[in-house]
């Protein structure tokens, strides 16, 4: 008569942690299979150009070669056509404003404010104009690349004109209903800036000219072109 004799819990263990991996990797491989690359980009598309304004809450996470990591953290306010406000709570009295044409950056600690052309900007906020402007993927981006990080689609592009671009590649993590819920920005310099979004509100009223129009205070240093 044959003895029966137990698995040992540690096989066991590892069968199942094999054959939960593999459910994983099965259920990831079918929602890449299933996931459609030009009805996602259009629904984002549709979704943030059928907006007027938008306010939602910002922390952002900066890496650059050769420099310590910082984290930031406030409030961004969109108009359309171009306008934005990055109004920090964390450093306090950090501001970039932009009124569809010129674009200020604001440094409470410095004592200094800085005027450029929206277009000529080079912040890492910058790039962020396109959720501001009609948002087009196809005329914007030229290669896109797809993977999946839970239940959110990951997609990375990169810009049809990269040499005149001030980022290489723009990655974004998309939830079901089509909203960007992070994003990061991948600079030349091989610097990134993720951000993160929360607390989005879709057409709130906004005072126009007290959140998009910056004067400098007295006694600041300003530089301009």
């Amino acid at each position: 008569m044959a003895l029966h004799v137990p698995a040992p819990v540690s096989v066991i263990s590892n069968v199942r942690v094999s054959l939960g991996i593999v459910c994983l990797l099965a259920s990831a491989f079918a929602a890449a299979a299933d996931f459609d690359l030009a009805k996602s980009l259009k629904a984002i598309e549709t979704r943030y150009n059928t907006v007027r304004t938008l306010e939602l809450d910002f922390e952002q996470t900066y890496i650059a070669p050769n420099k310590s990591r910082r984290v930031e953290s406030g409030r961004l306010f969109l108009r359309k056509p171009g306008r934005m406000r990055w109004e920090y709570s964390k450093p306090a009295g950090k501001l970039f404003v932009s009124d569809g044409a010129d674009y200020w950056y604001f440094n409470p600690l410095a004592n200094r404010a800085e005027k450029m052309k929206l277009k000529e900007a080079t912040d890492m906020q910058a790039p962020l104009a396109f959720l501001i402007g009609k948002l087009d993927f196809g005329r914007d981006f030229g290669k896109f690349t797809v993977s999946h990080d839970g239940g959110l689609a990951k997609i990375t592009a990169e810009p049809r004109n990269v040499t005149k671009a001030p980022y290489r590649e723009v990655t974004f993590q998309v939830t079901a209903d089509a909203r960007i819920e992070t994003l990061r920005v991948t600079g030349q310099d091989a610097s990134t800036m993720d951000f993160r979004f929360r607390n989005e509100l879709r057409n709130p009223a906004q005072k126009e000219a007290a959140l998009y129009t910056f004067t400098p205070p007295p006694g600041v240093e300003v530089v301009t072109p």
